[in-house]
């Protein structure tokens, strides 16, 4: 089958959302099907790649969103797809790419709308006000013109959930086990910036409004009032870096700004040579770098607001509100002898296979593998 996957906010520097696709369409192709990637970029082309063809199409950039474009030319889209004659549909994009729902159903064209993020939590970051409502009629209307959705967890479900939606699916997403492992940790990357009696903190993720990278920040603030030696690496771009390079410097806070780290490598040995990796973002509705911190042996600090309490289970602690709590929950984890901690990570994420996400997004796709049999969370 050919499944075209039409997805925005993809640039060469993104990190989540890049990573599933890549790996979500290697899967496909390892299962027979025909994937193709449509994405906005500055200009068009085509490109074969390992996940399949990657059809750039010209996209404006989003304002201050740290490079993001967006496929907002309808009728270039739908050209597109008329020509691709695609058998599924696979749309990663709740608001601007939500009418390929209806133009999939009017060209009788199965359609699954991926909800990589939450409507609800998105919505709350603008303030309270009417969000709930908001988002319920726009859930309703998504589920209407799609086939299926799928969530990748339990909390990413609950918004369709409440309003009786019955064409959702849930099915995690996955971790590369080869590439991230406790294996790859390395002294020589620890002594770039921490002694061996330093505590090593990791943010990896945008920096934006919504990842609330601050709260690293203040979590780091406050184990040094404690006492405790940590020094803090961000690993990660976005609109808020140089503010919070002014803060910490400011606040005399050994932190380390590395951007975007773009070689693989060198992110796997990072995250296996940390002692404590810290995700919190408060609307995640999977944390693929939460993830492989746990692949790579790092156990996790999380939101409770999130989802990702779901994905680290016994492997992390999740805090409430701001720095205090963080702090907390990194004093427990440290609590715990090194080799505890990296097993009880390791085999959290070895629950999380890309095959079994692939496998699970063609049961939902009605594209089924004959090759991997679906993750036995989806539902």
């Amino acid at each position: 089958m050919r499944i075209v996957r039409v997805a925005n906010f993809v640039t060469p520097r993104s990190g989540g959302l890049k990573t599933a696709l890549r790996n979500l369409g290697m899967g496909y192709r390892t299962a027979g099907h025909d994937p193709v990637l449509v994405i906005p970029g500055p200009a068009e082309s085509v490109e074969e790649t390992e996940q399949g063809r990657i059809i750039t199409l010209p996209g404006p950039m989003v304002p201050r969103m740290g490079g993001y474009r967006l496929l907002l030319n309808r009728s270039r889209v739908a050209a597109t797809l008329r020509a691709l004659r695609p058998d599924r549909i696979e749309v990663s994009d709740r608001t601007t790419l939500r009418w390929l729902g209806r133009w999939a159903s009017r060209h009788d064209i199965y359609s699954a709308m991926v909800s990589h993020e939450s409507l609800d939590g998105l919505l709350r970051l603008f303030g309270p006000g009417s969000s709930r409502r908001l988002s319920d009629v726009l859930n309703a209307r998504t589920a209407a013109d799609h086939n299926r959705i799928i969530c990748t967890t339990q909390w990413a479900a609950r918004e369709f959930d409440r309003i009786g939606v019955r064409n959702v699916v849930r099915v995690p997403l996955g971790v590369d086990l080869e590439r991230f492992s406790p294996a790859n940790r390395s002294s020589e990357m620890r002594h770039r910036w921490a002694t061996d009696d330093d505590v090593l903190l990791l943010h990896c993720g945008r920096l934006s409004p919504e990842k609330k990278p601050r709260r690293s920040l203040a979590a780091l603030a406050e184990l040094r009032r404690r006492g405790v030696p940590a020094v803090l690496v961000v690993a990660g771009a976005g609109p808020l870096r140089a503010a919070l390079q002014s803060e910490a410097a400011e606040r005399g806070l050994p932190v380390r700004f590395l951007g975007h780290v773009t070689d693989r490598a060198e992110l796997a040995a990072l995250l296996a040579t940390v002692d404590v990796a810290i995700a919190p973002g408060p609307v995640e509705t999977f944390g693929l770098a939460a993830l492989e911190a746990l692949a790579s042996g790092t156990p996790v600090v999380v939101s409770s607001e999130s989802a990702l309490p779901e994905v680290i289970g016994e492997a992390g602690l999740a805090a409430p509100g701001e720095g205090r709590a963080y702090a907390d929950a990194i004093e427990t984890l440290l609590s715990r002898p090194l080799a505890a901690r990296q097993s009880a990570a390791r085999t959290q994420a070895e629950r999380f296979p890309w095959a079994a996400s692939a496998a699970g997004f063609l049961e939902a796709l009605n594209a089924p593998s004959p090759s991997a049999s679906p993750h036995p969370q989806s539902r």
